[in-house]
């Protein structure tokens, strides 16, 4: 099996040192970088980050904004080093409008994207299962109004009182990753196997499935890397 981590699980070195941060994750064992996030560095850079530690970028979270304000260099960007998926990592969806707005932008833009080589995706946090200041829940409008591929963040689903596996099996056609991550019901994050969420069977579910595991584990406690060891290891206890 490989494993990917997105990189804002050690978010308290890769600001100072992304090159680093790259070869420490990949030294443990994860094939997979979901970036969160370049801090400067070009894309020449960041192949040789992957190419150096012998990973490959899985996705990354960029948000709506950088398509929408430099869609050209952004898209360069991507394509430069070779991102399968763009995933929007959330959005203010707080209103009607700005739901309405969200999806209209990303049906413009997908299409263009899927041109250039580049798939499109969401990550859910908990609020897009609950209802917004209007009333909508937009999880609803996403797979109903929108191609978007999805990213379902097993433990946000699950605080927001989904079950993430029902979720994975509901969604399967248009799951091209997960989160694998844990935590309580009351949204507080925990490194794997040290919460209630249940991993266990979404990790099954993922095997089952075929669907690619990231792990996001954002507590820094004590660190980010100490965080992602755990969570490595617990992954590998369960093959």
């Amino acid at each position: 099996m490989e494993y990917g981590l997105q990189m804002y699980s050690v978010r308290d070195i890769t600001k100072d040192d992304l090159p680093g941060a790259v070869a420490k994750v990949a030294q443990m064992g994860y094939k997979l970088i979901e970036f969160a996030g370049f801090f400067g560095h070009t894309a020449e850079e960041v192949n040789k980050m992957l190419s150096d530690n012998g990973v490959k970028v899985s996705g990354t979270h960029t948000g709506l904004g950088e398509l929408l304000s430099d869609y050209e260099g952004t898209v360069a960007f991507h394509k430069a080093i070779n991102n399968p998926i763009y995933i929007i990592p959330g959005h203010d969806l707080s209103t009607r409008e700005k739901v309405d707005q969200f999806i209209e932008d990303v049906n413009r833009l997908q299409p263009m994207l899927k041109a250039e080589g580049i798939e499109m995706g969401f990550h859910n946090h908990s609020r897009e299962f609950l209802p917004n200041e209007d009333g909508i829940i937009f999880y609803d409008e996403l797979v109903s109004r929108t191609n978007l591929l999805l990213e379902i963040d097993t433990f946000w689903a699950y605080a927001a009182g989904k079950d993430p596996v029902a979720l994975m099996e509901q969604y399967k056609d248009r799951l091209r990753f997960i989160h694998i991550k844990d935590g309580y019901r009351n949204g507080e994050g925990k490194p794997l196997g040290q919460g209630t969420a249940p991993v266990a069977d979404v990790y099954r579910k993922a095997v089952e499935l075929g669907i690619p595991m990231v792990v996001e584990s954002e507590t820094l406690t004590p660190d980010g890397l100490t965080e992602a060891k755990i969570c490595y290891e617990y992954l590998k206890s369960q093959e």
